[in-house]
């Protein structure tokens, strides 16, 4: 068996830029060990937060006597926890994922899973990735430390665009199966036949921190070709022929333009965050500046 590529995704150059990254989150999640994130939900642990006042059955070994001998009343030190946090990458490997030049969305979108993976992991966050098709049916359980960073890659480099495809499915057995709560990176074109909606609704089963990432190929967002084509549906095979005018290339460009900016507005209203890219936008760029800019890296 050959030994897989995994510089094909995460190139040593990028690397050097990634060391200095770490997640961030933006709510409050109850890990389940203690890891090394400071939360804000007050614990027993080393970093002072507060004081409360003492009640019956509260660890005495936290009482502050100092504070009793100036005020005479009984005080409980507070400090925050240390928490484990799960960092979770959907990956979507429909058909129409298998597009773009020199690089298809998939590609790019792997690449992207990859660098975050390994800033994660590299922070001791948990980490588990997700291949999105007509089901969730196989999937890197999440795990943590640099150590994870070579079965990660090799599980990336297994996932291949798929013709089955269910994006509303994929969502469902992925909360099923991932119960705790973390942030969720979903990184998909978001052109399902039947839409974005209910498949993004599947996360508010759970309290997840949600990033939603599309990704299109520049020939999407402003394709040039004129004159007389044929243009075939990558996931139904359906064919269609048209005369590409330039008055009919600007109706689709703000078509499109109509579409990303509803599914924009619809991560946004509902506490997501919501990232546009195109697969001519190198993976540094995105991380070092677009994902920092949106409060996902620091």
């Amino acid at each position: 068996m050959a030994t897989p590529d995994l510089k094909s995704l995460l190139e040593p150059e990028l690397l050097a830029r990634l060391d200095q990254l770490e997640v961030l989150t933006h709510k409050i999640f109850r890990g389940r060990q203690k890891g090394e994130r400071r939360s804000r939900k007050k614990g027993q642990s080393v970093e002072f937060a507060d004081y409360r006042e003492y009640v019956p059955g509260d660890d005495t070994r936290h009482l502050d006597w100092n504070v009793f001998g100036r005020l005479e009343r009984l005080y409980i030190k507070l400090f925050l926890e240390e928490e484990d946090l799960a960092f979770y990458v959907i990956v979507d490997s429909s058909k129409s994922m298998d597009f773009g030049t020199p690089m298809t969305k998939f590609a790019y979108a792997r690449k992207l899973a990859a660098a975050l993976a390994y800033v994660a992991l590299r922070n001791q966050d948990k980490v588990g990735i997700s291949d999105a098709k007509d089901r969730v049916v196989s999937r890197f359980r999440p795990a943590r430390g640099k150590a994870q960073l070579t079965k990660v890659l090799s599980y990336l480099l297994t996932m291949e665009p798929s013709d089955r495809t269910n994006l509303t499915q994929s969502c469902r057995d992925f909360v099923l199966q991932n119960k705790q709560s973390g942030i969720v990176v979903i990184i998909s074109d978001f052109l399902d036949e039947r839409g974005y909606e209910e498949a993004l609704k599947q996360f508010f089963l759970r309290s997840y921190d949600v990033y939603a990432i599309q990704v299109l190929s520049p020939e999407e967002k402003n394709p040039k070709n004129l004159g007389h084509l044929e243009l075939v549906d990558s996931e139904t095979g359906e064919r269609q022929e048209i005369t590409a005018s330039d008055m009919l290339l600007k109706q689709y460009r703000q078509t499109v333009e109509t579409y990303c900016s509803g599914l924009r507005d619809w991560c946004t209203s509902r506490g997501m965050t919501y990232l546009a890219t195109t697969t001519d936008v190198a993976i540094d760029t995105m991380l070092l500046s677009y994902l920092r800019q949106r409060g996902l890296l620091r």
